[in-house]
């Protein structure tokens, strides 16, 4: 599911290099006619090992090879390769090194890998270097010179990158998750709910692909358990991503039966006991190529995917869906030439902040081969320009999927470094700041008539105060639960409503301060009848004055709507203050602010006939007037139904 398969290729090639090396008649001194016959036996049999993917055997047997034969130059460079191919750049460069020194002409050729060796070790200047040295020899081949080309102009990416993204003290130190969650097999594609309690990733044994699970608890993860339910089967399922609130889990399906393609996406839902059989996400969503690697935004309204769909920009591009009222998935959007290029795009991965999108390409300029970018939303349509994570996140190798908690610090990743437990493994790093997504808190509850405690389906919308930008608008289950994010830096407005009721109305104030909590509130909304009545709380005015500020606008519009929907509906709009001035003063003020919000609504075609408003001052307060806190809930505008 994660194009791992280039982790575990046979690199004939290489040894395709090192046998025409013998064909080399140019050298200064080197003969490999004249190596001690024992040492080139063990050299021989060391190819054919490395040709059945044994490389540390192979490595092995080349070594006895050098001891017999120190100057065994071809014995150098093949341990090189060799020691390149498992990643371990720095004895790889060191080898390449002694072989530049026992015969500079002899080994020049292996100046390409060299280089790349160097770039492993995050030395681009150098292995800018030894690349041009490569494409000093003469005569080489055109597509010889245009892969060299390829390599320095990622070299030159990185030496640039590095200029213009100082790392200052940025440490990059990926911890291996532990036993509890790596084994001897190959983990991949992890998925985490909002609370960071709960991952799901995807187990490879012996070529069967398996969710598994795992809990946060007491500072540490429980060992990982094969998800229950009916989820894993004997077909090949993969690419899974569970819902921020744990609900859902959305997954590649290979070769089943029913599907569409290649890899098509199903989902399957929490139950007590277990996830439900999975359903395919239809036609409009799956088609006859391939798609995989999904990613559902918080508030479950947006699925982001990969898919070879051949109207893309190039082999995998990324595309969206969107959740309709109706329970079904929109036809999907291509996310357009910003995101998707030429090459392959895939992987993606939406934060909750609902605003930044981590996905990997081998399209955009890079390290060479798959490297990890982000892009922030710039509105529901368009995207900015995709960045490189930079080096040491991305290297010379292909990178596959990472997430990022919904802290915006922690991510985790698939890589399969020296410590891995078999392939491989899931990695845990904090992110750079310059790469960051907004640390996002969240708020969730359950929404229920407050007379009969029934759950109601209903709408949520999360609007940005002073842009008056929508964050998020999304729909309830049927049971009522929501949970929505909210991305710290900003304002936002709450509101909540569904048909027949008072709308519910609130308000975090996120921009000034960063509070560690999440929020839990059940909203109990009240039939439209009389007497009903709700604090709208977003409705702003300056200190002492009374009129409107613009950033009232989407909470009066909503009453407007209430208004429209329910043409029978009498309503007084009552204003009220602190005990800051003059009683008579604020009894004035309160009188004026529930005259403006009046004047507004009849500005809006509303019969001035169903409208009323009255100022109350000081008087009635909801809180401690000897608090600031006390003093701001006491400062309010109510509506109140009168007659229905």
């Amino acid at each position: 599911m994660q194009n791992i398969s280039h982790q575990y290729r046979r690199s004939t090639f290489l040894f395709l290099i090192f046998s025409s090396l013998f064909l080399i008649s140019h050298a200064q001194w080197y003969d490999p006619q004249k190596v001690d016959k024992k040492a080139a036996d063990l050299f021989a049999k060391a190819m054919e090992t490395a040709d059945e993917v044994k490389y540390i055997n192979a490595i092995q047997q080349v070594t006895e090879a050098l001891k017999l034969e120190p100057k065994f130059v071809d014995a150098w460079l093949s341990r090189a390769s060799l020691y390149a191919t498992i990643k371990n750049y720095q004895l790889s460069a060191t080898d390449f090194e002694t072989a530049f020194q026992l015969d500079s002409v002899y080994s020049r050729e292996y100046y390409f890998q060299y280089a790349n060796s160097l770039a492993g070790l995050g030395q681009f200047s150098n292995a800018l270097t030894a690349i041009n040295k490569f494409l000093s020899i003469p005569q080489l081949g055109e597509q010889t010179i245009a892969s060299a080309n390829h390599k320095k102009a990622s070299y030159e990416f990185a030496i640039d990158y590095d200029k213009n993204h100082p790392l200052k003290n940025y440490v990059f130190a990926p911890q291996n998750m532990g036993d509890s969650i790596n084994s001897a097999a190959l983990e991949y594609f992890p998925s985490l709910t909002i609370d960071g309690k709960k991952m799901i990733f995807t187990r490879r044994t012996n070529g069967d692909e398996d969710f598994y699970e795992t809990n946060f608890i007491n500072d540490k993860w429980s060992k990982a358990v094969p998800v229950g339910g009916k989820i894993n089967t004997n077909l090949n399922e993969g690419a899974q991503n569970i819902s921020q609130d744990g609900q859902w889990m959305i997954f590649a399906g290979c070769g089943y039966p029913e599907g569409f393609g290649d890899c098509d996406l199903y989902i399957a839902y929490k139950t007590d006991i277990g996830w439900t059989e999975p359903q395919n996400l239809g036609g409009l969503v799956n088609t006859d190529f391939w798609e995989s690697a999904p990613s559902l935004s918080a508030d479950k309204h947006d699925l982001y995917f990969a898919s070879s769909f051949g109207e893309g920009y190039g082999g995998k591009d990324i595309f969206v869906t969107h959740f309709l009222p109706n329970g079904k998935w929109s036809r999907p959007q291509n996310l357009g030439p910003t995101i998707n290029t030429a090459g392959d795009e895939s992987c993606p991965f939406i934060h909750a902040d609902n605003q930044t999108l981590y996905f990997n390409s081998n399209g955009h300029p890079g390290y060479g081969k798959t490297d990890l970018f982000f892009s922030r939303k710039i509105n529901d349509s368009t995207w900015g320009k995709p960045e490189n994570l930079g080096y040491p996140i991305n290297t010379v190798d292909d990178e596959g999927s990472l997430i990022v908690a919904a802290d915006g610090r922690t991510a985790i990743y698939t890589s399969d470094p020296a410590d891995t437990k078999g392939g491989l493994d899931l990695y845990t790093f904090q992110l750079r700041e310059d790469v960051r997504p907004s640390k996002t808190l969240w708020v969730k509850g359950k929404v229920f008539d407050k007379k009969t405690s029934a759950g109601l389906a209903s709408f949520i919308e999360l609007t940005e105060i002073g842009s008056r930008r929508i964050i998020s608008k999304i729909q309830t289950d049927a049971a009522g639960n929501y949970l929505v994010t909210l991305p710290v830096g900003k304002d936002y407005a709450f509101n909540v409503n569904h048909k027949g009721y008072l709308f519910y109305s609130d308000q975090f104030l996120l921009a000034a301060n960063t509070p560690d909590s999440t929020y839990l509130i059940n909203i109990p909304l009240q039939p439209l009848e009389t007497g009903a009545a709700v604090v709208l709380k977003n409705i702003f005015f300056d200190s002492k004055q009374f009129a409107l500020k613009t950033s009232s606008i989407d909470e009066l519009d909503k009453l407007v709507q209430l208004m429209n929907e329910n043409p029978q509906v009498k309503i007084l709009i009552s204003g009220y203050t602190d005990n800051v001035g003059k009683p008579a003063d604020n009894l004035l003020l309160s009188n004026n602010r529930g005259k403006a919000v009046v004047a507004y609504l009849v500005s809006k075609g509303i019969p001035v006939q169903r409208l009323s408003f009255k100022g109350y001052g000081e008087t009635n307060p909801v809180a401690d007037n000897t608090t600031e806190t006390g003093k701001a809930m006491n400062r309010r505008t109510e509506v109140s139904v009168v007659s229905n």
